[in-house]
């Protein structure tokens, strides 16, 4: 019988205490006794996962959870959505995330209101990227838009487009906007300034509050061993995310589509569980992603990332552990960056993870920001090895 391994990560979980909690962090308010009770085994701990000087992003963060060293293998979050999409990219080309954003030009500066523009679904938003496309991209210039998912896509453009400097439209919520900087900055205002009377248009035909694009997260496409070879096991995953998506097709893990599993609170955890469960009976691996917890975050949403937190012991954590009950298994827990509520956006501090062996008992402890806080940090990206030992 093999060792069935499981990563689960709730994004960006990670958070500061809030006065709405009592001062307690939603990991700590949160009711999860089945998360509690695999603690109580296993190793707890803090790791680093976005190493120095890179940017506290999902892209950064889940490729050090699936064991690969961002300082090594990173080049941007841009490309990895793009293998995701089955988006090849040529040498001399650069994607960028390509969001619809709302910004509210009467302000000086303009006001980033919305990175999100208010969450189009797909079928809002697909119409306005064909726009875009057709007025700016179809390889005019070298420049092509590709639809992905409710307000992220993707822009492909130049290689010259890609020396700039870009600030996430997430990081400016209720601030002002500011433009890319560097050598390519130029170009860059320009494509955006010119998306505004296009988005425009074509948003007020579907209802949709975007205004813009913002392009950002640009890079080259990476080049990372086969995860099967570098660790010796053959698994799967399932993310709603294209980001986490793309990690599974560069890697070489198998990206499972799973009805209901969406990037926003109405994810179905349960299906997602399931999943995991059909794919352990004939793959060693699963990891398990879902996006609420880092959606709430970005909203300085208190009780829905409460609540997501307590709907991941529920639906995952206790049927998980149920089924796998007298099996050889092993799991870690962690998110891939913070994303504290009252910034709504992510930070780099190091986050709680857990170890957990079914035949190993560990020195027990508690899965929370403050219980792991006086002990120093492991490297994020060591801690697949160690799983998978």
């Amino acid at each position: 019988m093999f060792v069935k391994y499981v990563v689960l990560v709730p994004d960006g979980c990670a958070d500061e205490p809030l006065r709405e909690l009592g001062h307690r962090t939603p990991l700590e308010a949160a009711a999860m006794p089945a998360l509690a009770r695999l603690a109580a085994r296993a190793e707890v701990g803090r790791a680093a996962v976005i190493p120095e000087g890179l940017p506290p992003g999902s892209d950064v963060g889940n490729m050090a959870i699936l064991g690969y060293d961002p300082n090594v293998f990173h080049t941007g979050r841009a490309p990895i959505e793009a293998a995701a999409m089955g988006v090849e990219l040529a040498p001399d080309e650069v994607a960028f995330r390509c969001n619809l954003v709302t910004v509210d030009d009467a302000t000086d500066p303009p006001t980033m209101v919305d990175f999100a523009a208010g969450h189009p679904t797909s079928e809002q938003s697909h119409p306005i990227v064909t726009a875009l496309d057709e007025a700016l991209g179809a390889g005019r210039d070298g420049v092509r838009f590709h639809a992905g998912v409710e307000y992220r896509h993707l822009c492909v453009v130049p290689a010259d487009f890609g020396d700039a400097e870009c600030v996430p439209p997430h990081d400016l919520t209720g601030r002002g906007a500011v433009m890319p900087s560097g050598p390519a900055a130029p170009k860059l205002a320009a494509l955006m300034d010119a998306s505004k009377e296009i988005v425009r248009a074509a948003a007020r035909e579907v209802g949709s509050d975007a205004t813009q694009i913002w392009l950002w997260g640009q890079g080259v496409r990476p080049s990372m061993p086969a995860f099967a070879d570098r660790y010796g096991v053959t698994g799967r995953l399932s993310s709603a995310v294209d980001l986490v998506r793309g990690l599974g097709v560069l890697t070489g893990l198998e990206v499972v589509d799973v009805p209901g599993a969406t990037a926003g609170f109405d994810n179905d955890y349960v299906a997602q569980r399931d999943a995991c469960l059909r794919s352990l009976a004939d793959r060693d691996f699963f990891l398990l992603h879902v996006e609420a917890t880092d959606e709430a975050g970005h909203q300085g949403n208190v009780a829905e990332k409460v609540a997501a937190l307590e709907r991941w012991d529920t639906d995952v954590i206790a049927p998980l552990a149920d089924a796998l009950d007298g099996e050889p298994w092993r799991l870690l827990v962690m998110p891939d960056h913070a994303t504290p509520c009252v910034l709504k956006t992510h930070t780099s501090d190091p986050v709680p993870y857990l170890l957990f062996d079914a035949a190993v008992d560990g020195p027990g402890g508690e899965y929370t920001e403050r219980s792991v806080a006086g002990g120093g940090a492991v490297v994020a990206h060591t801690l697949m090895e160690r799983l998978l030992a």
